[in-house]
């Protein structure tokens, strides 16, 4: 069997289990299925960009990233336009391109996709130049993140409590959005641009989104009441978002987003900041990917509970698994 050269990129501050000896077990896992793999963790921000860089321009035939959707952001930034593909491993609170996708969100179960080596050319956004592979927003999701981002605890749970406490002060914005003929205007709850279809804890967002059609798919939330946005989020988590009178939806190659005044955004979750007009871009097939060969088709309502079953399934399975790590 011809070996080949991975790199395994562990965030060990993402999320809420423990990595502890994933840096042994998982090699020795790896290595059955011919891959020989060098084990590095971060220490910081931009860590993971850097690393994977260095192993794609060594010639690494995959880079894993062990950890949350920003861990997946960095390593994803540093292999783009490479013939060197990222394998996820999810091990965060979210992990929406992971589930996207139709990673299994567990690293022993991950693994299998990264054993079927079946690997895909696909696309990633960028908003001023700065890459994002699952979601762009502005507006409450991003004001959510931020809180998240500084909470000493992660997990479903600090998420959801950010979500609670943001909702009952947040104030919208107002947003001009230009995608070539179309212009709107609007004060609206949330922005969303995305690459794929959730933002991650099966949430989705842009349900019909596909992170290979060369397309970003954009999701007004407009300014509602108290019930008509809390109705929102129940059509996110059932994944029938869509259009009708608070929502709009439409695709775009490339849009610019002009804010009244700069206002919190996030990329992939992670908080930033950009200035007051955004140039957003999708990049088609630009960085390859270890995905299965076969994805659950999306049904509105019963996709959702399908897959929340199943991770109730894994979270129980975990319990009670001897296996090292995650």
């Amino acid at each position: 069997m011809e070996t080949r050269r991975l790199t395994l990129i562990i965030n060990p501050k993402s999320g809420t289990l423990s990595k502890k000896g994933l840096d042994r077990w998982l090699p020795l896992h790896l290595g059955r299925l011919g891959y020989e793999v060098d084990v590095v963790y971060t220490t910081g921000p931009g860590d993971a960009t850097r690393i994977a860089r260095e192993a794609a321009a060594a010639g690494a035939y995959g880079v894993l990233a062990c950890g949350g959707d920003g861990t997946v952001n960095e390593v994803a930034a540093g292999l783009i336009h490479t013939p060197t593909a990222l394998g996820i491993l999810p091990a965060g609170s979210g992990n929406g391109l992971a589930r996207h996708i139709g990673i299994p969100v567990d690293v022993e179960r991950s693994l299998d996709v990264i054993a079927e080596n079946h690997i895909v050319n696909c696309d990633y956004g960028t908003v001023n130049g700065q890459p994002f592979f699952c979601t762009f927003g502005m507006g409450f999701d991003a004001a959510v993140s931020h809180r998240f981002s500084m909470k000493h605890r992660r997990g479903l749970n600090s998420y959801i409590s950010s979500a609670i406490d943001e909702f009952i002060k947040y104030h919208p914005n107002t947003y001009e959005i230009v995608a070539g003929d179309r212009v709107i205007t609007d004060r609206a709850f949330l922005v969303s641009v995305c690459n794929a279809s959730q933002y991650g804890n099966n949430a989705f967002i842009a349900p019909a989104a596909s992170i290979r059609d060369g397309l970003l798919d954009v999701t007004i939330v407009h300014d509602g009441n108290i019930i008509e946005n809390v109705w929102s989020g129940v059509e996110m988590l059932t994944g029938s978002i869509g259009n009708h009178g608070k929502i709009r939806t439409f695709r775009t190659r490339r849009l610019t987003v002009r804010r009244k005044q700069p206002t919190i955004t996030h990329i992939d979750g992670e908080p930033t900041e950009f200035p007051s007009e955004l140039d957003i871009r999708c990049h088609q097939g630009a960085l390859r990917v270890f995905v299965p060969h076969r994805k659950l088709r999306f049904i509105p309502v019963i996709t959702p509970a399908i897959l929340t079953f199943r991770e109730w399934g894994i979270v129980a399975t975990r319990i009670f698994r001897k296996s090292p790590g995650v």
